[in-house]
C-alpha cells in the first residue's frame, strides 16, 4: 500500500531524518516507536503532505507522493490524526466530520446529507451519538472516534494515529483498540505511534523502530518484547527504570487541611508530605487528582481549606510559600512555545533577578547554561524556540524554570505524559535526586507502574475524595485499583 524509501529531511541546525524507510501493507497495523526527536512525527508530516522531503521517495499504491500537498495525500488515501485533536468544539459532530469538504446543494451547505453521511461513519466507529450533537458535549475518547470517522469520510486507506491514547481513560482506550481491529478487518491500514509499549505489543502486526532519525530495527509478533523494543529505541538496556534509594525524611514540608476544590466542593482533602518524600496520587480519570494540585498551587481557587496556615489565592502566593507546579499540559500551561530555551528557563525568576524594570540578561544567560548542563537538556542552543524541542526536553525546561527558585515542594501532574522511555528514565532520576536533596514531591500519574516505581506512599482518589493510602510495602496494582473503584465504608 505505502512505501517510503530513503527519506531525508533537515531543519536549521537539525538533521531530522537521515534516509529512513517504511512499508505498510493492506489491512496492517504497523507501530512506529522511538524516543522523542527520533523523527517519527517528521515522517508522518511528510507522508500526509504537510511537509516535503529533501530527498527520497514516497509511493501510495504505485503513485508518487514525494511532493504531495495535504489535499493530494488525502485524495490518495492517507489521513493523519494529530495528538492534539484537530476539531472545532463549537460545531456539531457532523460539521466536524465534513469541515472544509461540506457537500452543497444549489450553492448551500447540504445539512441533510451531512447528517446522513456522518451517521454512516459514526456507526463504523461505534459512536452512538446524533450527528447534530455539539462536539463540546463529548468526552475526549468520543472526540478521538470523531477524528477516526472524519478520516474514514475522506475514503482513507491508511490512517496515521499519533499518540491517540495519551489522554484517554482505560475504557476509552479499549474502545479505540476495538475500532482499530475493525478497521484492520475492513482492509484499512493503521500507522500507530505511541510511547506506551504495552499497547504497541497488543495491537501491532509489526513494529518499526526509529533512533536519531534512522531506522534502528524492525520486530515481528514473536520478537515484540518490551525489552527488545526499549533496546532498539535507546540503544542500551534500560532494565532498572525506577532506581530509588532509601534516605532519611525531614520535617513536614507540605500540610494540606480541609481542601475543597470547585470540582468536588463537598469532599475534603487532607494530606501531608515530609521533606525528601515522594508521594503519588492515583485514581481513575475524573477522580479529581489534577484539581487538587491546581488548588494547592492557587491556579484554580479552592472553595475552602489551608495549605500550611493559609490558602494561596494565586500561583504567585504559592510560589512565595515555596511551591512549584509542573502541569499536565506543558504546551498550554507550562511553556511559552515561541520563546526560546533561555527565556523559558528564566520565566519564574524574572522578578527576583530583574534590574529595575529590565530583564537581567547576565542572570538569564548564566541560569540557562547552568540548567542545561544540570538537567542534560538537549537543544541546538539557548536560542532554540521551545516548540521545536522534544517532549522530554520541554519537560526539563519547565523543571529548570522552577528549580531556579529553589522550591521546597514540587507538584507534578503526569510528569512523563507523551515522553519517550529514555526521557522517562532521566525524569525519574531527577525526581530521585531532588528528593535526596530534601525536596518534597507530590505527583499525579495514570500509569500504575510509574506510581509504584517512584512513590514512597500512594494516595488513591475516587470521586473527589481520598479513598485510602498505601505504604510502599503494600503496593500492588490490585490494591490501588480496589481503592480507586470501590466505595469505602
Amino acid at each position: 500500500m505505502l512505501t517510503a524509501h530513503g527519506i531525508i529531511k533537515s531543519f536549521p541546525g537539525v538533521m531530522a531524518l537521515k534516509g529512513v524507510s517504511l512499508e505498510v501493507g493492506r489491512g496492517e497495523v504497523v507501530s512506529l516507536i522511538g524516543e522523542n526527536g527520533a523523527g517519527k512525527s517528521t515522517l508522518m508530516k511528510i507522508l500526509s503532505g504537510i511537509q516535503n522531503p529533501d530527498e527520497g521517495e514516497v509511493e501510495m499504491e504505485g503513485k508518487s507522493l514525494s511532493a504531495a500537498s495535504v489535499t493530494e495525500a488525502q485524495t490518495a488515501g492517507l489521513a493523519l490524526i494529530h495528538q492534539e485533536l484537530n476539531l472545532a468544539d463549537n460545531l456539531s459532530v457532523g460539521a466536524n466530520i465534513f469541515l472544509g469538504r461540506e457537500p452543497c446543494r444549489f450553492g448551500w451547505i447540504d445539512q441533510k446529507k451531512i447528517r446522513q453521511e456522518s451517521a454512516k461513519y459514526l456507526s463504523k466507529v461505534g459512536l452512538k451519538v446524533p450527528p447534530e450533537t455539539l462536539l463540546s458535549e463529548l468526552s475526549l475518547g468520543q472526540q478521538q472516534l470523531v477524528e477516526i470517522a472524519k478520516a474514514l469520510s475522506t475514503r482513507a486507506k491508511i490512517i496515521i494515529m499519533d499518540e491517540p491514547s495519551s489522554s484517554l481513560s482505560q475504557g476509552e482506550v479499549e474502545m479505540l483498540f476495538e475500532v482499530i481491529r475493525e478497521l484492520r478487518k475492513g482492509g484499512i491500514s493503521v500507522i500507530y505511534i505511541s510511547h506506551r509499549l504495552a499497547e504497541v505489543q497488543e495491537l501491532s502486526d509489526r513494529v518499526v523502530v526509529f533512533r536519531d532519525g534512522e531506522n534502528a530495527g524492525e520486530l515481528g509478533p514473536e520478537e515484540m518484547s518490551h525489552e527488545a523494543m526499549v533496546r532498539l529505541m535507546v540503544g542500551r538496556d534500560v532494565s532498572q527504570l525506577y532506581q530509588r534509594t532509601a534516605h532519611d525524611l525531614g520535617e513536614t514540608a507540605l500540610a494540606v487541611n480541609g481542601l475543597r476544590t470547585q470540582a468536588n466542593p463537598y469532599e475534603e482533602v487532607n494530606l501531608e508530605l515530609r521533606a525528601g518524600e515522594i508521594v503519588g496520587i492515583a485514581g481513575l480519570v475524573g477522580a479529581g487528582r489534577s484539581e487538587v494540585l491546581e488548588a494547592i498551587f492557587g491556579m484554580t481557587p479552592a472553595v475552602a481549606g489551608k495549605v500550611h496556615s493559609e490558602l494561596p489565592k494565586s500561583p504567585r502566593e504559592a510560589m512565595a510559600m515555596g511551591l512549584a507546579f509542573v502541569p499536565e499540559d506543558r504546551k498550554a500551561k507550562g511553556l511559552i512555545l515561541d520563546l526560546n530555551v533561555e527565556q523559558n528557563t528564566s520565566l519564574a525568576s524574572l522578578g527576583e533577578n530583574a534590574k529595575g524594570p529590565f530583564v537581567n540578561r547576565s542572570h538569564e544567560v548564566a541560569l540557562c547554561e547552568e540548567m542545561t548542563e544540570a538537567l542534560a537538556i538537549k537543544t541546538p542552543g539557548p536560542w532554540q524556540k521551545a516548540r521545536f524541542l522534544s517532549g522530554g526536553n520541554q519537560q526539563k525546561i519547565i523543571l529548570a524554570k522552577w528549580l531556579a527558585l529553589s522550591p521546597s515542594v514540587l507538584l507534578l501532574d503526569e510528569p512523563t505524559r507523551g515522553v519517550d522511555i529514555g526521557s522517562k528514565e532521566e525524569i525519574y532520576q531527577l525526581m530521585e535526586k531532588f528528593a535526596r536533596e530534601g525536596m518534597a514531591i507530590l505527583f499525579v500519574s495514570s500509569e500504575l507502574e510509574e506510581i509504584m516505581g517512584m512513590a514512597d506512599r500512594v494516595l488513591v482518589m475516587r470521586e473527589g475524595r481520598l479513598n485510602g493510602a498505601l505504604d510502599r510495602s503494600q503496593f500492588s496494582e490490585q490494591a490501588i485499583m480496589d481503592l480507586a473503584t470501590k466505595t469505602q465504608s
